[in-house]
C-alpha cells in the first residue's frame, strides 16, 4: 500500500512520554528540522484506560497527558499528518507491553492465557517482573480489545483528519512474530482455531486420516505438533500460524471500524528461527491490512546475519520500514549514536524494496508516569535527532536530507525497477517442517540464506517470490528459480515450475529433488537445470560494499544506492548504465544517487561516520563530472542545489 504514490517518510513521537506543554514544540521540529510531514504515535492501553470500570480517557480529563484528541487537533494545525498505532500491545518500552494491568490472566481468572506447546504461559518481561500474555482470540479478552479498539475508532479517529493510517498489533502480536512455532497458541482458543482450520482444509477426519495415515474420529482427537504428526502435520502447523495471525489481524482491524488503511509492522526474522517466520508471515492472507516491518536487528554495515535478516525482510513483501532505529544507542547498540548506522539501514530498506522509512523515535522525551514504565530512565530515546529539550541534533541534518531526496524524487524512485535477473521461491510447507523438524528434515531458510549469501557475494540483487502464490507471468520475469528441495511439492507448483523450465526459465533445486505432491502421491514433474552462466558482473568494481540500481521503464533515470560495509578503506566503483561511478563515503555510511541524462543528478552521501572514527570529503564521480565537499563532512544535494557550502 502506498500514501498518495509516494516514499512513505515518517517520524515516530511517543506524546504520551512527554509534558503536553512541549507537544506543539516539538512536532514542529519534526516538520521543520527534519523535513517530515507524517507522525506515527502509539496509543498506550494501559495509558488511557488504566482501570477497567472506566471508560477510556483520550481528552486529558483524568491526566493531561492522555489528550490524544487535543494532540491530533495541534498535528492537524501544524499541518502535519499521523499514523496512529493503537496496538492492543505496542511494546514501545512500556509497562506489560502498552497492555493494562487488568488484562493479565493472572489478575482475571477469566482471562485465557497464551500458552506455549508445553502448557506454560507465555511471558512478557518488565527488567525484573514477569507476567503472562493474553491468548488474543479468547473470548473474554477478545471482548476487551475489540472495546478498546472500538473506542479508538469511535472516539479518536473519527473526525480526525490528519490520521491517514492505523498500524495494529506490534511486530506480529506480542512481538512475537519471529518467535519459534511452539512459543504459541496452544490455548484452548488457539487449538479450537487449529482445528476449525483442519476442518476447512480437510473436509473431514476420513480425509485428514488418508493423508496423515491416522485413525482420527473426531477433530478434538488431533493433536498439534510436536505433541504428534509427522511431515504433513508440521506444514499444517505452520499454516495454521500464519491463518492465525491473519485472524488476529482481521478481528482487531475490524474493530476499529475506522475505514482507513491499515499496516502491521512485522520484526525480521532471528537466523535460528528463520523457518518459523516464513511459515508464519504470509501477507497474501491479510485481506487488505498492508505489510510493514522494523529492524532491531543490529548493525547491518557490520553483521552479515543481521543484514541478510534484513534485505530477506525488506523483500518479502512490498511495505514501508516502519521502525528504523535512529535514536536508541544504550539500548541496543552504540553504534547508533551516530546517525550514519540508521542512515545506512534506511538506504538499505529502500534499495530491497521498501516503500518507505520511518525515524523511530523522531524525538527524545522525558516526562512520563512510572505506572506507564518503570523499567527505562529518560531521556528515551538518548539520541534522537530532536533533543529532550526540543533542538536538533547532529542527526537532524542527514534525516533532513534523505527526508528532502525522498520528497522531490519517492514517486519516482518507486516507479523505477530493481536489476534482479534471479529469484528464490518460498515453499512453505518446508518451513513449516524445518521450524519443528530442525536440520533433520526439508526446509525454506537454509537455502534461502545460503542463496542470499551466494548473490551477495556475487553483488548481485534478486527477488522473493512464494511459489502457491505466484503466477507464470510472474515467474517469467526471472532467467532462473531456486527452490528448496525436499520429498514432496504440490502438483500444481510442479507444474508450474516445469512449465517455466520450458518456457526457457531454468529451475535449480537446493536439495533432494521431489517425487511426491501435496498429498504424498507419486509426482514427479522436476527436472532440474543447469545453474545459467556466471555472465552477470557485480556492480561493485573495487571497495567493500554493496550496491542496489533501479532504472526507469520510461525515462533515462536511474536511482544507484550504495551501502558502505563497515572496515572499507578507499573510493567504491560502481558499475552503471553510464559508465562507472566512483564514491567516497565513510566507513559503513552510505549514498543515494539519481542518475539522469547520463550524468549525475541530486545525491545524498554520508562522509561522516563518528562511532567508526571514520571522516573523509565525500565525493562522487561520473566521466569527469566531480562534487565533492571541500573537507571532511556529507555532500547533498537537492534540487541541483548544495545546501552545504565548501562543495563543488
Amino acid at each position: 500500500m502506498l500514501i498518495d504514490g509516494r516514499v512513505l517518510v515518517t517520524a515516530d513521537y511517543p506524546y504520551y512520554r512527554d509534558d503536553p506543554a512541549v507537544w506543539a514544540d516539538r512536532l514542529r521540529a519534526v516538520r521543520d528540522e527534519l523535513g517530515i510531514e507524517v507522525v506515527t504515535c502509539y496509543l498506550p492501553w494501559r495509558h488511557h484506560q488504566p482501570e477497567p470500570g472506566l471508560a477510556p480517557d483520550f481528552t486529558g480529563a483524568t491526566h493531561p497527558a492522555r489528550d490524544v484528541v487535543g494532540f491530533l487537533a495541534l498535528c492537524a494545525e501544524l499541518g502535519l499528518r499521523v499514523i496512529a498505532k493503537p496496538g492492543p500491545f505496542i511494546h514501545a518500552e512500556v509497562g506489560y507491553g502498552g497492555l493494562p494491568d487488568w488484562v493479565d490472566p493472572d489478575a482475571d481468572p477469566s482471562i485465557e492465557a497464551l500458552l506455549d506447546a508445553e502448557g506454560k504461559p507465555s511471558l512478557w518481561s518488565d527488567g525484573s517482573v514477569s507476567r503472562p500474555l493474553p491468548a488474543p482470540l479468547g473470548a473474554a479478552f477478545l471482548t476487551r480489545t475489540t472495546q478498546w479498539l472500538s473506542a479508538v475508532g469511535k472516539e479518536v479517529l473519527v473526525g480526525a483528519a490528519p490520521v491517514i493510517a492505523l498500524q495494529i498489533a506490534n511486530e506480529g502480536i506480542y512481538t512475537s512474530g519471529a518467535l519459534p512455532l511452539t512459543a504459541y497458541d496452544y490455548s484452548p482458543s488457539g487449538l479450537a482455531f487449529y482445528r476449525d482450520r483442519l476442518r476447512s482444509w480437510y473436509g473431514t477426519p476420513e480425509a485428514y486420516n488418508a493423508a496423515h495415515a491416522t485413525a482420527h474420529a473426531d477433530w478434538a482427537e488431533v493433536e498439534p505438533p510436536p505433541r504428534a504428526g509427522g511431515l504433513l502435520a508440521r506444514a499444517d502447523w505452520g499454516r495454521f500460524h500464519a491463518e492465525y495471525l491473519a485472524e488476529v489481524y482481521r478481528v482487531w482491524a475490524q474493530a476499529v471500524g475506522s475505514g482507513l488503511p491499515v499496516f502491521v509492522n512485522l520484526n525480521p526474522p532471528t537466523v535460528p528461527e528463520l523457518d518459523d517466520w516464513l511459515a508464519r508471515v504470509r501477507p497474501r492472507l491479510w485481506g487488505g491490512i498492508s505489510y510493514g516491518f522494523t529492524n532491531w536487528m543490529g548493525v547491518v554495515s557490520a553483521d552479515r546475519d543481521a543484514q541478510a535478516r534484513y534485505v530477506i525482510a525488506a523483500k518479502l513483501a512490498p511495505g514501508p520500514n516502519l521502525e528504523e532505529n535512529w535514536g536508541f544507542s544504550r539500548l541496543y547498540d552504540p553504534a547508533y549514536i551516530d546517525g550514519a548506522t540508521s542512515f545506512h539501514q534506511s538506504l538499505l530498506a529502500m534499495a530491497a524494496g521498501a516503500t518507505g522509512f520511518n525515524v523511530y523515535t523522531g524525538v527524545s522525551t522525558s516526562g512520563w508516569a512510572p505506572e506507564l514504565d518503570a523499567a527505562h530512565e529518560g531521556p528515551y530515546p538518548d539520541c534522537a535527532p530532536i533533543d529532550a529539550d526540543g533542538s536538533p541534533t547532529g542527526k537532524a541534518p542527514v534525516v533532513r536530507a534523505l527526508a528532502d531526496f525522498f520528497a522531490a524524487h519517492g514517486a519516482e524512485f518507486l516507479e523505477c525497477a530493481g536489476t534482479a535477473r534471479d529469484a528464490f521461491g518460498l515453499y512453505l510447507p518446508y518451513a513449516g517442517i524445518a521450524a519443528l523438524s530442525g536440520a533433520d528434515g526439508p526446509g525454506c531458510g537454509r537455502a534461502l540464506r545460503a542463496f542470499h549469501e551466494r548473490m551477495r557475494e556475487r553483488g548481485l540483487d534478486y527477488a522473493l517470490v512464494d511459489l502457491e502464490d505466484t503466477t507464470a507471468g510472474e515467474l517469467g520475469a526471472y532467467r532462473s528459480v531456486t527452490v528448496p528441495g525436499g520429498p514432496f511439492m504440490h502438483r500444481s507448483v510442479q507444474r508450474l515450475l516445469a512449465d517455466y523450465a520450458a518456457a526457457g526459465g531454468r529451475v535449480l533445486v537446493d536439495g533432494p529433488v521431489p517425487a511426491l505432491d501435496e498429498n504424498l502421491a507419486p509426482c514427479a514433474l522436476l527436472t532440474p537445470s543447469a545453474p545459467p552462466a556466471d555472465e552477470d558482473g557485480s556492480l561493485v568494481l573495487y571497495g567493500a560494499a554493496d550496491a542496489f540500481l533501479r532504472s526507469h521503464p520510461d525515462r533515462d533515470v536511474h536511482y544507484l544506492i550504495v551501502l558502505v560495509q563497515a572496515g572499507n578503506r578507499g573510493p567504491i566503483g560502481v558499475r552503471t548504465p553510464y559508465g562507472t561511478v566512483e564514491i567516497a563515503a565513510a566507513d559503513g555510511g552510505a549514498a543515494v544517487l539519481r542518475l539522469t541524462g547520463g550524468g549525475l543528478g541530486d545525491l545524498v552521501v554520508k562522509g561522516v561516520n563518528g562511532y567508526l572514527s571514520s571522516a573523509v570529503a565525500a565525493r562522487v564521480s561520473l566521466n569527469g563530472e566531480s562534487v565533492v565537499t571541500a573537507g571532511p563532512g556529507d555532500l547533498i544535494m537537492i534540487a541541483g542545489v548544495c545546501p552545504m557550502p565548501g562543495i563543488y
